[in-house]
């Protein structure tokens, strides 16, 4: 049954809801490095996932102009930035990309400030390979001389998003260069699909694993940069030819379910709902900002679908893979335990507000 504009608006609200109400219930203990409790569960936490959780947030409240959205989001700043900030690396800068959209759109002064420090820190303190690209360090492990997919949303998004907004082209200059430096090396030339990570020691792609969620982060990464800033051309061209080729690949692993498998090209692996949701996200927009064809937005809609499916009453997203390190072997994927995230709830609410405006758009043209 095709879902309607009730649907879905139904299904954020409920999403909102899951979403700030997750808590850590102790499964996983994973330390920081510093010594002190990580926490990449609950909604009051400054970490990675509840930074996608929060630009999930703002892009919903842009949308819908719900002002109750606009209070949830500058009360969790207010209070985190008063509590002070965890040591810089990859993943502590995922909630300052929400924190420049915010910024960008209100120019409330209290914001600019700590965006101009930590835009500064990543600039002359993110550890680097070689070519340039950033180090993939976070919070309870250093990983030298690598790339991951996840950089680029954690960090290249953030300066591309805050550069533009402040007028700080360096910025945006950065940002194009992760791009192009983490497609260079984890883009696979023969399928289209990218890699999970590489490493300059040994030079190669760990497990070759053509990773679910590090596939969305690409796709929904390349787009959201075309839209939160101006790229030179050749830039723009480069990486549309990458995304464009990834679709093509993308596209005929979609299960019938309308989900894609967390290694995308193994049917042995479970259905991944936070990378069928980025996807279907990507997908969509994609179409919406004339990218791709209808197949795309077709694509799209159908990975709805899926993920609505797997929004229970409590408005927590169900069957989504727990945070993922780097895989030696293609088992280790497999293995990955599912965990409600904030991650899990941003990427659902980004997929159902993108679709919220194709399904409409047919509602009213009807």
């Amino acid at each position: 049954m095709a879902l309607n504009g009730r649907d879905i608006r139904v299904g954020l609200d409920r999403l909102v809801a899951g979403m700030t109400g997750l808590k850590h219930d102790g499964r996983f203990d994973e330390p920081n490095l510093d010594g002190t409790a990580g926490d990449y569960i609950s909604f009051d936490s400054w970490e990675w996932p509840q930074g996608v959780g929060l630009y999930g947030l703002i892009r919903l409240w842009l949308f819908t102009g719900r002002d109750d959205l606009r209070q949830l989001v500058e009360n969790w700043y207010s209070a985190r930035l008063s509590a002070g900030l965890p040591q810089l690396n990859v993943n502590t800068t995922a909630p300052m990309l929400g924190l420049s959209v915010l910024w960008a759109k209100t120019r409330n002064p209290r914001w600019q400030k700590p965006l101009d420090d930590w835009a500064n820190r990543v600039m002359a303190e993110m550890g680097r390979t070689p070519e340039g690209g950033f180090e993939h360090h976070v919070s309870d492990k250093v990983n030298d001389n690598e790339l991951w997919d996840d950089t680029l949303y954690m960090v290249a998004l953030f300066l591309a998003s805050y550069g533009q907004a402040s007028g700080r082209r360096e910025l945006v200059d950065e940002a194009s260069r992760q791009f192009l430096v983490h497609a260079r090396y984890l883009s696979d030339t023969r399928t289209g699909l990218w890699f999970h990570g590489w490493t300059f020691d040994g030079r190669h792609n760990f497990a070759q694993a053509r990773w679910a969620r590090g596939n969305a982060w690409a796709t929904a990464g390349i787009l959201d940069l075309f839209d939160l800033a101006e790229l030179a051309k050749p830039v723009k061209d480069y990486l549309q030819g990458v995304l464009v080729a990834q679709v093509d690949a993308l596209l005929p692993l979609q299960a019938p379910s309308g989900a894609w498998r967390t290694l995308l090209d193994d049917p042995d692996s479970y259905e991944e709902i936070s990378a069928t949701a980025g996807i279907g996200y990507g997908l969509l927009k994609g179409y919406r900002l004339g990218l791709g064809t209808p197949a795309w937005q077709a694509a799209g809609l159908k990975a709805l679908g899926a993920v609505m499916d797997n929004i229970d009453g409590t408005g927590t997203v169900l069957n989504v893979s727990y945070g993922t390190r780097m895989g030696h072997d293609l088992q280790f994927y497999r293995d990955i335990p599912i965990q409600p995230t904030g991650y899990g709830q941003a990427l659902a609410i980004l997929c159902l507000s993108e679709a919220l405006q194709h399904v409409e758009a047919k509602e009213q043209a009807a």
